[in-house]
């Protein structure tokens, strides 16, 4: 249908160009400490990988500010529940400070009990922590900005998003840049502190200027003392409560793949850091569509349209791979441009691209996981979502403990034999594989679950309308009465 995949490219196109700068911050902050000090790139990335976990162990947690948020409002949306929208913006950002008070109240102990699980050297460690105890204090700012994310997107108002985005990530870099020449490595997370209280104000005025008359108009403070009690906050805290397990899975995987890796050696933790960054550079682009696919899903939830949600289904998933296949081209062809970006040290590109292997089928299973996630978000169906990445989690560690077992059995004499790259022996280079081969392993986990469940979580899930009809929203109609159906 012409009309719906206009309807997708708007809502992708804003969200893509947005994350195209997320991708770009991480990879500044990298190459800002990749060329502080020649000599120590390694433990430099390495204390920013490790710092940069620390915060992945805690947001990544309450990612259902964004995600719940999200596919509730985009429901709602769909009913034309001025109240319910409001309402949730503001369950979502009163939960996020209320979340982030706790943060800065228990920082001290979490950082010193996450360490004594961390394995890695002392140098990398107190680099860690000084980027922890800095960028901590932007907390507020940055759960609060996870649900005016996910009310922008279920607004269908992905340009907000996109420009909240662009801003926190465009003051991001240069503050990062700036604050690191004056002050050294502590200033990449005083920029980042700077940036999010940015993207805070600016999202506050955003809502201001563009809501207040309209969804907000006519409330007051009692009206916003009801979103925090009754029948749809138990609704909210119950759909939040699957996604902090599917969080919590997720956080497994990753922070694990990091730990994992740093019991290898500073340089195989920061090939192994600049290896998921690559991973996922496709992912920001493919979520434009995901993102696109959980407005629209949610929105046809809302007005009771199966078949609706069905054709935004099938064509989000048609441009999202499109996209998978377009990046197994780009790091067929660009991987070792893009990691000469990161790092001049010769070790660390020497190590990397031993594992390029890895970059080529990423892509395409990656896509297939991240844009049913934003399906299953517009739908509401939360318990399945979580399903998902809890096998998945398993799957990873399964396949991970299995893989490094029988290294040990099959091969027990790695340990100090020579590999391809200074600075690393034969088993490390082997464990890193079995560790990127765990992770693909957790994504098929993924797809294969929520392509099995579509049909009777989501599909069969979707309200029909008073009598059994369909209701086609105003530009379907259309559509029907012209011919321009495919």
């Amino acid at each position: 249908m012409r009309a719906l995949n206009k309807e997708i490219l708007r809502l992708a196109i804003p969200s893509i160009l947005a994350n195209i700068t997320i991708p770009l911050v991480g990879l500044v902050d990298l190459a800002i400490a990749g060329h502080l000090s020649a000599g120590e790139a390694a433990t430099l990335i390495g204390g920013i990988s490790i710092g940069s976990m620390l915060f992945d162990l805690l947001y990544w947690n309450f990612g259902f500010l964004r995600v719940g948020t999200g596919g509730m409002t985009a429901q709602a949306w769909g009913r034309g529940d001025r109240h319910e929208m409001a309402s949730l913006l503001v369950r979502g950002v009163g939960l996020a400070f209320l979340i982030a008070g706790v943060m800065l109240l228990l920082q001290w102990p979490f950082v010193k009990g996450v360490f004594l699980f961390v394995d890695c050297s002392p140098q990398v460690r107190e680099l860690a922590e000084q980027y922890f105890f800095i960028r901590i204090w932007a907390a507020p700012a940055s759960l609060a900005l996870m649900a005016f994310r996910g009310w922008f997107i279920g607004m269908q108002d992905s340009v907000s998003s996109m420009l909240t985005d662009l801003v926190v990530n465009g003051v991001n870099i240069v503050a990062s840049i700036l604050l690191a020449r004056a002050i050294g490595f502590g200033g990449i997370a005083a920029g980042t502190v700077t940036a999010q209280y940015a993207g805070l104000l600016f999202a506050i005025g955003v809502v201001l200027a563009k809501y207040r008359r309209s969804t907000f108009v006519g409330l007051g403070a009692a009206d916003f003392r009801t979103a925090f009690r009754g029948g749809e906050l138990r609704k909210f805290m119950k759909i939040n409560s699957d996604l902090f397990v599917r969080s919590l899975s997720m956080v497994a995987v990753y922070i694990g793949f990091t730990i994992l890796s740093a019991r290898y050696g500073d340089l195989m933790l920061a090939t192994a850091s600049i290896l998921m960054k690559l991973l996922l550079l496709f992912s920001y682009f493919t979520d434009g569509f995901a993102y696109a696919g959980e407005a629209l899903t949610g929105r046809f939830f809302g007005e009771r349209n199966r078949d609706m949600v069905w054709e935004t289904v099938r064509w989000t998933f048609v441009w999202s791979m499109g996209i998978g296949l377009g990046f197994v081209l780009v790091y067929l062809f660009g991987a070792t441009p893009l990691l000469r970006i990161l790092t001049e040290d010769r070790d660390v590109i020497d190590a990397c691209r031993l594992f390029f292997v890895w970059l080529l089928p990423m892509p395409l299973i990656g896509c297939a996981a991240f844009t049913w996630d934003g399906v299953y978000v517009g739908a509401t169906a939360s318990v399945p979502m979580r399903d998902s990445t809890v096998l998945a989690a398993i799957a990873f560690f399964a396949f991970w403990l299995a893989g490094i077992s029988l290294l040990d059995v099959v091969k027990p004499g790695l340990s100090g034999v020579p590999s391809p790259v200074a600075g690393a022996d034969a088993r490390q280079v082997a464990a890193i594989q079995i560790l990127l081969a765990a992770y693909f392993a957790h994504l098929a986990v993924r797809t294969l679950w929520l392509t099995i469940r579509y049909r009777p979580a989501v599909l069969a899930k979707v309200p029909r309308a008073p009598g059994g009809a369909v209701v086609l929203d105003p530009v379907t109609k259309q559509e029907m009465e012209t011919g321009d159906v495919e």
